[in-house]
């Protein structure tokens, strides 16, 4: 794939590790910044990512800390999305990118509301997938009871079949090419061979408790207001209702929304629906 191995040194002496996919034909607009979810990394973009370089954008694609080749934190109190958005904006500053456009699935969407907050200037626009201000306790609750469990497998075949098993109802229309796909975006090899997630299970440490109230983000989503946000929603989401789109309507009416049919939490990116959203976004952004 066309992108270049970055690796940073934070803070706290951990190395993060980013994708770093060069503009082609010619650079033409702000970066892309692309943050994903709470168990995912960097391969969760791969699908798009090289399309939007095609656009002439400069595209990086971190690891948070804990996933993928970042280095995991010994000290798990400190993955929490207010971390993870300090981490970014470290990277931001090393590969000397000071405005970007966002692209934050899920728990990428939250860590953009919160810079939208605390470091207004870094974002130029942002697009959010299957995130949102309030969040559905339904989610919330489903991805508590698997989120730092299992993660044992003799084979990625054998991944497949236990995230089709875990996930299948928000991914109806997967084939098995789709599912292997997903199990070597999400799974590493481990040690003894056998097969693993690609992330720190101590991530869960910090994870809200299924029967906590879910935190209202609504502050931070206002930070918004004078910038242009693209909201992609899963017609199948059990973390963004519909209730949570017309929340985010109320709070800022300009908001862009398109539902991505035949999908729950949350989009690939790789559904016609959502490709064709992105591109459109891009093509009316810095």
């Amino acid at each position: 794939m066309n992108f270049e191995d970055r690796f940073i040194r934070n803070a706290d002496g951990l190395n993060l590790f980013a994708r770093d996919y060069a503009p082609q034909g010619g650079a033409h607009g702000l970066p892309v910044l692309c943050l994903h979810g709470l168990t995912r990394n960097s391969a969760d973009f791969e699908g798009i990512a090289p399309n939007i370089a095609q656009m002439g954008r400069q595209v990086i694609v971190p690891d948070v800390r804990g996933r993928g080749r970042s280095d995991y934190d010994p000290q798990s109190l400190r993955y929490q999305p207010v971390i993870y958005a300090q981490d970014t904006l470290a990277i931001m500053e090393a590969l000397n990118i000071e405005q970007a456009v966002f692209l934050g699935t899920s728990m990428g969407g939250i860590m953009t509301m919160l810079l939208a907050a605390l470091a207004p200037g870094c974002i130029a626009a942002a697009i959010l997938n299957d995130i949102g201000p309030v969040l559905d306790p339904r989610g919330l609750a489903r991805i508590g009871g698997y989120v730092g469990k299992g993660g044992n497998f003799a084979s990625f075949e054998e991944l497949a079949a236990n995230l089709r098993a875990t996930q299948g109802a928000a991914f109806p229309d997967f084939d098995n090419a789709q599912w292997l796909g997903f199990a070597q975006r999400v799974g590493k090899i481990q040690p003894d061979g056998r097969i693993g997630f690609a992330y720190d299970p101590s991530i869960a440490d910090t994870f809200a408790k299924p029967s906590a109230a879910p935190p209202d983000l609504s502050p931070y989503f206002a930070a918004f207001a004078a910038k242009p946000v693209l909201l992609l929603r899963g017609a199948l989401s059990d973390l963004l209702s519909t209730d949570g789109v017309a929340a985010m309507r109320q709070i800022k009416p300009d908001l862009i929304s398109v539902e991505v049919p035949r999908v729950g939490h949350a989009p690939t990116l790789e559904e016609p629906a959502a490709k064709t959203a992105i591109t459109d976004f891009l093509r009316q952004v810095p």
